[in-house]
């Protein structure tokens, strides 16, 4: 057998989080959508959902039809059996990552992010892994009181902390 291992670029869009991870059941796409829904009433996103057997379809939902189509185009990259894409703007992760994980059918998470995203695929000819991804960059150094200072204020001024 052979293996090709490739890494593939994920779009971030200005204003928007993508959140990758793994299910195994074709009513996926409607439970996330009803997970983040009632989780944030007022996010926007997009759903889509690689089908593993069946008709092998990529699944997809959101009431947002731009972002429905961001996730439609990772997926369509990424080809990995089970694997979901989410975009969405208006919230953040945190608001909605619970949600995502207590749906039944998930069975990971592998990234929230809004930095630059890499997915590392290993293709086999017939099938597709997703095997991890790459979120961001690496770090430069470490923080200092100024740092901590500035992360403090940060999250008060965005109202995660009191």
């Amino acid at each position: 057998m052979k293996l090709d291992l490739e890494v593939v670029d994920i779009p971030v869009a200005e204003g928007t989080n993508v959140i990758i991870g793994r299910s195994h059941f074709i009513k996926t796409v409607e439970d996330l959508y009803e997970a983040l829904v009632t989780s944030c009433p007022s996010l926007r996103f997009g759903i889509a959902f690689c089908e593993a057997s069946g008709k092998r379809l990529i699944r997809k939902d959101g009431n947002d039809d731009e972002l429905v189509e961001y996730a439609v185009d990772a997926c369509r990259k990424i080809a990995a059996g089970h694997v979901f894409v989410i975009y969405i703007r208006g919230g953040w992760p945190i608001n909605v990552l619970n949600a995502i994980k207590n749906v039944q059918e998930v069975v990971s998470v592998d990234v929230a992010t809004a930095n630059p995203l890499k997915v590392i695929i290993a293709d086999l000819g017939e099938q597709r892994a997703l095997l991890g991804v790459a979120d961001g960059f690496k770090p430069l150094g470490v923080e200092d009181e100024e740092d901590v200072r500035e992360r403090r204020e940060f999250l008060r001024k965005i109202g995660y902390k009191r």
